[in-house]
């Protein structure tokens, strides 16, 4: 039977090429993002090479939206295998007035997200098929910049979550871990999205550690 992993958080970048390497190995992908016409656009290309895709439309700062995308997805495809939280508010805020409000809204989608989709899956069914969700990180978590002030609040508070959280999904059957980009991400580089993809598929299939860095 056909596994299926889900994205949420879907670009042209390492979203689409995480799709390609899961889609590679066989799986079902299913893109959750908020822009339907890029959904589209995604679905095509992937379909064009030969991958099962599916999409729905997600706010990864709604509780209910995705909720509701994920009770399609298991109702119409049964309890995914894999989901990967690949959600994150690049936006260089050197020169942009931060306020609490805006620390909050990024939070939200940052952070928060990842935390609604891990509650989700936080179920016997998802354990019993021995399911893996897997966060983007990334070096600011460490290497905090005050350009990118609200994006490495919450990536340290990603990795917090994932650290703290993972010993007891694991006692559930239910892993829990994360890639950490520690660099940006740019076509024809050593940060090339498809390179950065293999370390979820490294992360999916070994599972020894609960976090996997691509510097």
């Amino acid at each position: 039977m056909k596994k299926t992993a889900v994205i949420v958080g879907v670009g042209p970048g390492l979203g689409k090429h995480i799709a390609l390497k899961f889609g590679a190995m066989d799986f079902r992908v299913v893109l959750l993002a908020r822009k339907e016409a890029a959904l589209k656009e995604y679905q095509k290309d992937l379909i064009k090479q030969g991958i099962e895709t599916n999409y729905y439309q997600a706010d990864a700062a709604d509780d209910v939206s995705l909720k509701n995308a994920f009770d399609k997805i298991v109702e119409r495809f049964g309890m995914m295998d894999v989901l990967i939280y690949n959600v994150g508010v690049t936006t260089l805020d050197e020169k942009t007035h931060i306020d609490t409000d805006t620390l909050m809204e990024r939070y939200r989608v940052d952070v928060a997200g990842a935390y609604t989709c891990i509650r989700l899956l936080d179920t016997e069914e998802f354990a019993r098929k021995n399911g893996a969700i897997l966060i983007t990180g990334g070096k600011l978590a460490t290497q905090p910049h005050f350009a990118f002030l609200p994006l490495s609040m919450d990536k340290a508070a990603l990795r917090a979550m994932v650290y703290a959280m993972h010993p007891v999904l694991k006692e559930k059957g239910i892993f829990l871990g994360m890639v950490t980009v520690m660099g940006g991400i740019a076509p024809g580089s050593h940060f090339a999205p498809e390179k950065i993809a293999e370390k979820y598929w490294e992360l999916y299939t070994d599972r020894s550690k609960i976090e996997v860095q691509y510097d």
